[in-house]
């Protein structure tokens, strides 16, 4: 109930994949994948970045998420 009234005021990205029900990273894990072959088969060059955001939560002070929360029009209840 709550991720769904979140994501009302909150829209996730359809290529967001954690802390969400997912068929889990083997989608993300083809895309890239593709990314790569494609890249090699048009000898492009290819950039891939990877960032680890283990934690990143407990560094935004619980403030700061409700103020942004609020910014968004989520309910005070909620």
């Amino acid at each position: 109930i709550l991720t769904a009234r979140l994501t009302k005021a909150c829209p996730i990205n359809p290529r967001q994949s954690g802390f969400i029900r997912s068929a889990d990273c083997s989608e993300n894990l083809k895309l890239l994948q593709l990314l790569i072959r494609n890249a090699k088969r048009e000898h492009r060059p290819l950039g891939v970045v990877f960032v680890d955001l283990a934690k990143a939560f407990n560094t935004i002070s619980h403030s700061h998420i409700v103020l942004a929360l609020k910014q968004k029009g989520v309910d005070s209840h909620l």
